[in-house]
């Protein structure tokens, strides 16, 4: 039960740190935690309900801090927006990404950190051009290229924030129940 415990507070831990992080002050777009964490929930936690959650009240917390700096005149970053709603599902989805990752090993936590942020970047992306958002490119494949080329910073930060924040989560994860057997964690199973 100690044990329970502990873990449920290192997970809150986790939601409130990612959650700052996302609204410190000119950070560069795209780089936060959040994808991360949706991939370490989805590979970790075996309560799907709490693997959802995880990233989804991370990004809540981060988007209230941000409304209310928005309404304080502290930020120009609005905290809640259209298609608010979508960005969580896509986040959920990210999550689910996750489930597929059988066996943890640094090899898998890196193609996965590759895959997760790439399959956020095309369907989000792929949001904003069919929905008109952003620079409301025009409907056709042309546009559809120049949607996604207005989004490759924020891609190639988001790739670097996952891989970083990945090997930051799932080590820390691992180094927390390394077993008394002294298992070596580059090469742990589920």
């Amino acid at each position: 039960m100690k044990q329970y415990a502990s873990f449920i507070r290192t997970l809150i831990l986790m939601v409130i740190i990612a959650a700052l992080y996302r609204i410190i002050p000119n950070r560069q777009p795209g780089f936060a935690p959040q994808i991360a964490m949706a991939l370490f929930a989805g590979a970790v936690i075996r309560d799907k309900k709490w693997a959802f959650a995880l990233p989804i009240l991370s990004m809540m917390i981060s988007d209230l801090l941000y409304h209310f700096l928005y309404i304080q005149g502290l930020t120009e970053i609005r905290g809640f927006y259209s298609g608010q709603a979508i960005n969580y599902l896509l986040f959920a989805s990210m999550t689910a990404i996750g489930f597929f990752m059988k066996k943890i090993n640094i090899k898998n936590i890196f193609i996965f950190s590759l895959i997760t942020p790439t399959v956020y970047f095309i369907l989000s992306n792929f949001y904003v051009w069919i929905t008109g958002s952003g620079f409301n490119r025009p409907k056709t494949f042309e546009g559809l290229m120049m949607c996604y080329g207005d989004a490759l910073p924020f891609f190639r930060n988001s790739v670097i924030a996952t891989v970083l924040f990945s090997a930051i989560l799932f080590g820390v994860w691992r180094l927390a129940i390394k077993d008394a057997r002294g298992a070596n964690w580059l090469w742990l199973n589920k």
